[in-house]
């Protein structure tokens, strides 16, 4: 079963398209998992604990994990998601060439999706896109101001270089396994990739603590594919959830810090759906 076959089943089981994105600064945790042997795993064990019910995807953050204790916790947390029937999607951004792009791609044996660079071309990505079961979302169109340094930019065809890639991750997608990141804080934007790729499922950010737009977001983030059972896609938050036990009554007491954090994925799906 691919990718998006597996994601299709999980969001028509928990009714939700909510993507929670595990990113466990150290400066932020709770001194209630500070002790532990892995800080990060016992902080995300907690939130998926938390908030699974209610999650379509887990998005880690690889950036959040890039030391020798951050891989053995980035594994035991994917593994955990995993055993909870949540796919893990690494938020990594690879993209390379050659022999490396193949090392690079091995990351896919311990997740179920990953976030690519699409600007080296498609060589770069093929050891990706070669993993037929495996989901690979491509940066189109991201939530951040300065995406607009280099992807606004117009080509000589007229169209600027965020279209150019929607359109060549759709000759991409020979294994029906691409998807594309655009952000939920560039609402037309996304209405146009969406027209260029009607079947393509997004990973749309920026719906949380950067206050992008949640209707947009289901709007035109879900894709209608004739080979699943429901429209396809991810609204991801990170800091919104996971840090919601930060501005509990009892950030202090557990139960009510993690707590705090699956109300707030409750609440998304909830404000979510309303749009579906």
């Amino acid at each position: 079963m691919g990718f998006f076959e597996t994601l299709a089943d999980r969001i028509e089981a928990v009714d939700s398209v909510v993507s929670v994105g595990l990113d466990p600064d150290p400066s932020r945790l709770p001194e209630t998992v500070t002790d532990a042997d892995l800080p990060r795993w016992a902080f995300n064990r907690r939130i998926i604990d938390a908030t699974h019910e209610h999650a379509a995807c887990y998005k880690p953050n690889a950036a959040f994990y890039e030391d020798p204790d951050g891989w053995r916790a980035l594994r035991e947390t994917a593994a955990y998601a995993e055993g909870k029937g949540v796919p893990v999607l690494l938020d990594a951004k690879r993209g390379d060439i050659g022999n490396t792009a193949r090392q690079y791609a091995g990351i896919l044996d311990h997740v179920d999706a990953i976030t690519v660079n699409p600007y080296l071309g498609r060589d770069s990505l093929q050891p990706f896109l070669d993993r037929a079961d495996k989901g690979v979302f491509a940066l189109c169109r991201t939530s951040n101001p300065g995406g607009t340094d280099l992807q606004d930019l117009e080509l000589a065809s007229g169209e600027p270089i965020y279209e150019r890639v929607a359109a060549l991750a759709d000759t991409w997608n020979a294994n029906g396994n691409v998807g594309l990141v655009v952000g939920a804080t560039t609402p037309d934007e996304l209405e146009t990739v969406r027209e260029i790729v009607p079947e393509i499922p997004f990973l749309v950010p920026g719906v949380g603590a950067q206050g992008g737009d949640a209707e947009a977001a289901v709007e035109h983030g879900l894709a209608s594919r004739p080979d699943l059972p429901v429209d396809v896609g991810l609204v991801n938050s990170s800091r919104g959830i996971i840090f919601a036990g930060e501005e509990s009554s009892r950030p202090d007491d557990e139960a009510t810090y993690f707590g705090a954090a699956g109300d707030a994925a409750k609440r998304l799906k909830k404000r979510l759906n309303r749009h579906r």
